[in-house]
């Protein structure tokens, strides 16, 4: 299955089936965005912004693309897996091009010299005036569990970092790793947007340890809180 996923004309056909899938999601759902008012001015007199949200809620992630798109360009942190691929392609089609990266094994030199390679890119990036957007649970997992590559590259960066929960409902949970949210068209979406957040310069290993664990809890009380509000809508 893995063999069959990798070929490019399967690819490049996921890619297309879930950048419509995205878009449709953006285009019917019923969304309502909170605490906009402390994102906005961030991403217009900011130089660069990172956005985290849970690698689950990629399938309905698009609906952030009009609030980021306002002022900046935005790219995407995305694994050159497989699954990474078609991802990468779903989000190019509409209108995120991808920095790819992932996490390399002990002793996997080459694997380890490209990730050092998209971490720059990333973070001239970033530190260009664009967004970066990252799923920091991906994409191995666990999930909700944040990696700490993206405060690495805000502490770097000094670039203020948004956290964004998300929901639809009507959906469905898959069983994949992530429980990735499926959602139908036509519904109720939520999003609720926190921070700015910033990673001091002189964070040690100690301190950024402990935002991360700070961090991925208030991500995940964010998207809580927007599956409350789907819920009671």
């Amino acid at each position: 299955m893995k063999k069959f996923i990798r070929r490019p004309a399967v690819q490049a056909f996921l890619g297309w089936v879930l950048a419509g899938y995205m878009s449709l999601i953006r285009h019917s759902v019923r969304w309502r965005h909170e605490n906009l008012a402390a994102v906005k001015p961030v991403l217009t007199a900011e130089p660069g912004v990172i956005a985290l949200l849970w690698h689950g809620r990629i399938p309905v992630a698009l609906t952030i693309a009009p609030i980021l798109k306002q002022t900046k360009l935005a790219h995407c942190l995305v694994s050159p897996s497989a699954d990474g691929e078609f991802f990468a392609q779903a989000m190019a089609h509409n209108g995120f091009p991808s920095i790819r990266a992932s996490s390399a094994k002990k002793g996997d030199s080459a694997k380890a010299r490209a990730i050092v390679a998209a971490f720059r890119e990333a973070m001239a990036w970033v530190k260009g005036g664009g967004v970066l957007i990252v799923t920091p649970d991906g994409p191995r997992g666990p999930n909700e569990v944040m990696a700490p590559g993206a405060l690495q590259i805000a502490r770097r960066t000094g670039a203020p970092v948004l956290l964004v929960g998300l929901a639809v409902s009507p959906a469905k949970r898959l069983g994949s790793w992530d429980t990735a949210m499926v959602a139908a068209p036509f519904g109720r979406g939520s999003a609720i947007w926190e921070g700015p957040y910033y990673v001091p310069a002189d964070a040690d290993d100690a301190a950024i340890e402990a935002l991360t664990a700070d961090w991925a809890a208030r991500l995940s009380a964010a998207t809580r809180q927007a599956e409350a509000r789907v819920s009671a809508d």
